[in-house]
């Protein structure tokens, strides 16, 4: 194995990878919001199920949950696994995980308003609707960017764990390269290529926290 082929079958697995973080963040970022509104429900029934939803997945491992939602369909309607695609199956598990957590953090920052500003929009005549679009998500949206940006850091290492049913993203490809080859340096070159990332993930996301920062 010569080090420029090594490095064209890890960048093939890294395509995986990117989809995966891209796509699950195309699920989780705007479906947080949703969980944290119903999490928040005045309504018992509503916030209890949300809640119980948060619960159950923050408190499972995510390996666990790919594994639920790969088998899901087979079990409850005995679906063919040949016919569920490995590579959705991850993405919708990564997408509920990261919604849930999203969630939290967007509920942290809904309830870090203050309720003043609530009340000085209803004497103005706003409705509940735009007085949360017009007052509460912007300010809302600049307070959680940096827990956010935590969480999409954490997300590109967490890609890894779509080796659990065997899709073959980079840190699969460079583990059968290292078992195959007795080698460390495919880990080595999966691991630069995590960091380089996550470098380009934590500046774009400090780049956005500045441009919506109040004192930028």
């Amino acid at each position: 194995m010569t080090f420029w082929s090594m490095l064209q079958e890890l960048l093939g697995g890294l395509s995986v990878s990117v989809e995966i973080f891209f796509f699950t963040l195309l699920i989780a970022l705007p479906l947080g919001f949703p969980v944290a509104l119903g999490r928040m429900s005045s309504n018992w029934a509503v916030s209890g199920f949300f809640r119980l939803f948060i619960s159950i997945v923050r408190g499972t491992p995510l390996m666990l949950q790919i594994i639920f939602v790969y088998f899901a369909p087979y079990i409850f309607f005995k679906m063919p696994l040949s016919h569920y695609p490995r590579l959705l199956a991850t993405v919708l598990a990564f997408g509920l995980n990261y919604a849930a957590y999203f969630a939290e953090i967007y509920r942290g920052g809904i309830l870090s308003i203050d309720v003043g500003q609530r009340e000085a929009a209803r004497a103005l005549g706003m409705s509940r609707r735009q007085t949360f679009l017009r007052i509460i998500l912007p300010q809302t949206i600049k307070r959680v960017i940096p827990a956010v940006g935590n969480e999409v850091i954490t997300l590109v290492k967490d890609t890894s764990l779509a080796f659990t049913i065997a899709v073959t993203e980079m840190f699969t490809i460079a583990r059968q390269l290292s078992s195959a080859h007795t080698s460390m340096m495919p880990l080595i070159a999966a691991g630069v290529f995590y960091y380089i990332f996550n470098y380009f993930v934590a500046f774009a996301m400090e780049k956005l926290e500045k441009r919506l920062s109040y004192y930028g």
